[in-house]
């Protein structure tokens, strides 16, 4: 239960008191500043408190944006205010700075007046909630004031300004625009015309009897395991209904986001569900289809694998530019300000016609477009044709927005701030080894000029995989014992080299931001390639476990990150061995092994040891207080 505090004069025959209720608010009057004071210092101090005017007029769902978002520690729109526990102590100081300042007239300050969002009518006297959010605005803690768009909040002067206010809020559709907000802004095709146009009622149907977003996502993953296993059948009907099940996963994911902005149930718990089950049940997919595929004697792990690879190395694409970017500042060296790039400059030309815009969200092959294909073609094809058109795909959609992103890069000369510099430093995962090669290496390396640690990541990226595909797994020269391989070893320990030195300096290149992705298709592709080599039951299964285990914990950072939160402790990082690590980790298990069955097993050992510390760490963080209660806008494709 939170704390709502009415104050100012009583309006008979308002709803407002019941409406504070049906949104969760123990609802107390107070007839002015001083009382409220009181109110506010004898309510719980783990509990949400709101200051409205009891004047006020508007929609319900304008106060529920505003005073039950959890992700603020402070909210208002005109004539309420609310602000989670940790913001107390700033809300009674910000009190106090208007002692015997009592909710009568006073002149509005344009200020404030400027602050407000879509109120209906603005009111010759400033309400206590407005003036004590200025003044926590003054005192230095942000206060969040939710876009309303048609939405009424508002405290009418007089009779006439309140009859206005009520007529504009009958007027709109309340529930009608709380349905529309809890869809997306920004989706692909699929999901805007073929999923979203129903998933928000079986959303508002979810909410009405009280399930949770969390048990909507716990359910979206139950349905696409189940459909894994039905794939994993091998048979056509199998095949079927995995399709049909992992259609309906997608609708139940849609359904969950929805949900949480429906009812404005944002949790830290959800943050981590809702960022890591959409990988798990498409790659759990990919894995039902591989079993399937074996049962009929057609082997395609290695494609399967690929496949995850290839859809990893995306993400982690967009999330690197991303965190390069989202704050970058738009000056060059000479401190002049950067009004865009010929490539941004045509993307927005062709953002303004219509249909190309559906296009370029289309051939990025965003997850909408993609679970719809790979339900479509399980249903009517075989797990290969699927691989085939998935490896095809994620290619073409690979190389068409990063091709897209270096262009901007390389013409757009912005500032990169020591923010997004850390970031990138953090996605690069260097394990100790790296760090130590980047210590010794870091005096040269600040002369490098701006895109030799990129070409020098790529370099070596290059060389380990080349060796690994290229090299003897047994050495034609006799003495080299236990080194079966020389040359595999010596390509993974250039590696080793060249990571250090490419993460030696601050990374504020143009092309920095492609150092983390080439660290992680190097280390899934040497994986990858090694096992296909082995060419020894289990070991390709071995290794799609292994890469599944990593890239957890890679996307685990990226959330961290995104949230707010900062990196995974340099300790969980080190205890993995970072990428370079694990890479030289598994290039000595491919060189030093004395028996065939051998490999499979190592890489077993080591996807069981990466999963458990990563899994361990990863559900410590999530379910503790510092946790970020974020719910994703911006999932990738």
């Amino acid at each position: 239960m939170s704390t709502a505090i009415l104050t100012g004069p009583p309006v008979p025959g308002s709803s407002l008191e019941g409406d504070l209720r049906s949104l969760g608010f123990d609802v107390r009057t107070a007839s002015g500043a001083e009382e409220a004071r009181g109110l506010l210092a004898a309510a719980p101090a783990t509990e949400r408190v709101a200051l409205v005017d009891a004047r006020f007029v508007g929609h319900v769902h304008a106060l529920r944006l505003a005073l039950t978002d959890p992700r603020f520690p402070a909210a208002a729109v005109p004539g309420a205010l609310t602000t989670q526990p940790g913001a107390r102590a700033a809300l009674l100081r910000a009190m106090t700075a208007l002692d015997g300042d009592e909710d009568g007239p006073q002149p509005v300050g344009a200020p404030a007046e400027a602050q407000r969002t879509a109120a209906t009518t603005v009111a010759p006297c400033e309400p206590l909630a407005d003036r004590v959010a200025t003044a926590l605005d003054a005192g230095g803690t942000a206060v969040t004031r939710p876009e309303l768009g048609s939405l009424v909040a508002a405290v009418p002067a007089d009779a006439a300004a309140r009859e206005r206010a009520e007529a504009a809020v009958a007027a709109v559709d309340d529930e009608a625009v709380r349905l529309r907000s809890a869809v997306k802004a920004r989706d692909g095709f699929f999901t805007t015309f073929c999923i979203s146009p129903y998933s928000r009622y079986l959303a508002r149907w979810c909410a009405r009897r009280g399930l949770t977003p969390n048990q909507v996502t716990t359910a979206s993953l139950v349905t696409a395991l189940i459909a894994a296993a039905c794939a994993a059948t091998g048979t056509r009907g199998g095949y079927v209904a995995a399709g049909a099940l992992l259609l309906f996963s997608f609708v139940l994911d849609c359904t969950d986001g929805q949900l949480a902005r429906y009812s404005l149930q944002y949790s830290t718990m959800g943050a981590w569900l809702d960022a890591t089950f959409d990988r798990a049940k498409e790659y759990a997919f990919y894995a039902g289809l591989a079993l399937g595929a074996a049962r009929s004697g057609d082997d395609v792990w290695a494609l399967a694998l690929g496949a995850m690879v290839l859809q990893t190395c995306r993400h982690v694409v967009d999330f690197s530019f991303n965190e390069a970017n989202v704050d970058a500042t738009a000056a060059n060296a000479e401190g002049k300000a950067v009004v865009g790039t010929p490539t941004a400059a045509l993307s927005s030309k062709l953002d303004s016609v219509g249909w190309t815009v559906w296009v370029r969200r289309m051939i990025v092959l965003p997850i909408g477009e993609r679970w719809a294909m790979i339900a479509v073609l399980t249903a009517v094809t075989t797990p290969r044709i699927v691989f085939y058109a998935l490896l095809i795909g994620c290619a073409f959609a690979a190389c068409y927005t990063t091709a897209g992103r270096v262009m901007r890069s390389v013409t757009r000369r912005a500032t990169r701030t020591d923010r997004a510099a850390q970031a990138l430093a953090d996605l690069a995962d260097s394990g100790p080894l790296a760090e130590l090669v980047a210590r010794v290496l870091r005096r040269p390396a600040r002369v490098l000029p701006g895109v030799l640690p990129f070409l020098i990541a790529l370099a070596g990226g290059v060389v380990v995989v080349a060796t690994a595909a290229f090299a003897p797994l047994k050495s034609p020269w006799p003495g080299y014992a236990p080194f079966d391989s020389p040359v595999l070893i010596l390509g993974a320990l250039v590696y080793v080299l060249t990571s250090g030195f490419a993460v030696a300096r601050r990374m504020g290149g143009a092309l920095d931001w492609l150092i983390p992705p080439v660290f992680r298709a190097t280390e899934y592709t040497t994986i990858l390639v090694f096992a296909a080599r082995a060419d020894v039951p289990g070991a390709l299964p071995a290794a799609f476990g292994l890469v599944a285990a990593v890239a957890y914990h890679h996307y685990d950072t990226v959330y961290r990150i995104r949230g707010g939160a900062g990196a995974p402790p340099r300790r969980l990082v080190r205890t993995l061995g970072g990428h370079e690590g694990r890479t030289l980790l598994v290039t000595l298990a491919a060189a030093l092994s004395t028996r065939e069955f051998d490999f499979p097993l190592e890489l077993t050992v080591l996807a069981a040891a990466v999963a458990l510390v990563a899994l361990t760490e990863s559900i410590r963080f999530w379910m503790s207080s510092g946790a970020p209660a974020v719910h994703d806008e911006g999932e990738p494709a």
